[in-house]
């Protein structure tokens, strides 16, 4: 979840998705209206990507170990309901100004809901050899009680190139950068 778009949220989540899904039963919601991960669908089928059109009360029913779902690159009335609803919030946002600027809002509307305890910020798309990243996560750490991943996911052809692969990044790091992640998360829910 994030207001802003071009984060890598629906690769993020498909990324994800994938790599739980080599251990347990997963499921996909794509609640963003581009559809992105829904087109994806014909390519990746063992996996199921859902929409449930546009109603996100059915997820409650839905019988899967996991479930990710891809938000909206903006404010909808779904937000707080999906907020309420997850285990745990995945905030991809790159290291940029605009980015943290656009960020604040996030945290503010998941404050707004009591939440920020099961919310987990990920620097994701994070160029090389650059001091942006540090500067940024200097003052991601000052938004009381954010919560930011160790683990940063680069920005690497490998992701983007993972529609085409079914979701599993080719490149040994991308690969490492998922799994140091779906760890991370895993240990959110001890």
């Amino acid at each position: 979840m994030h207001q802003k778009g071009g984060v890598g949220k629906s690769t993020l989540t498909l990324n994800l998705a994938v790599n739980f899904a080599k251990a347990v039963n997963v499921g996909i919601v794509d609640m963003d209206p581009q559809g992105s991960l829904t087109q994806l669908s014909t390519v990746i089928q063992d996996l199921d990507i859902l929409t449930l059109e546009g109603k996100p009360e059915k997820i409650q029913k839905l019988q899967y170990d996991y479930i990710f779902i891809d938000t909206p690159p903006y404010l909808t009335n779904n937000l707080k309901y999906l907020i309420n609803l997850a285990d745990l919030i995945v905030v991809p946002t790159k290291a940029g100004i605009m980015d943290l600027m656009a960020i604040q809002g996030t945290m503010s509307l998941i404050k707004s809901q009591k939440a920020l305890d099961k919310s987990l910020v990920v620097l994701n798309m994070i160029k090389p050899n650059t001091t942006l990243t540090l500067d940024i996560q200097t003052e991601l750490r000052k938004i009381d009680k954010l919560s930011l991943a160790k683990t940063h996911i680069s920005d690497l052809v490998s992701f983007t190139r993972s529609a085409f692969t079914k979701g599993i990044p080719e490149n040994v790091k991308a690969k490492q950068q998922i799994e140091s992640l779906s760890t991370e998360i895993l240990y959110r829910f001890l």
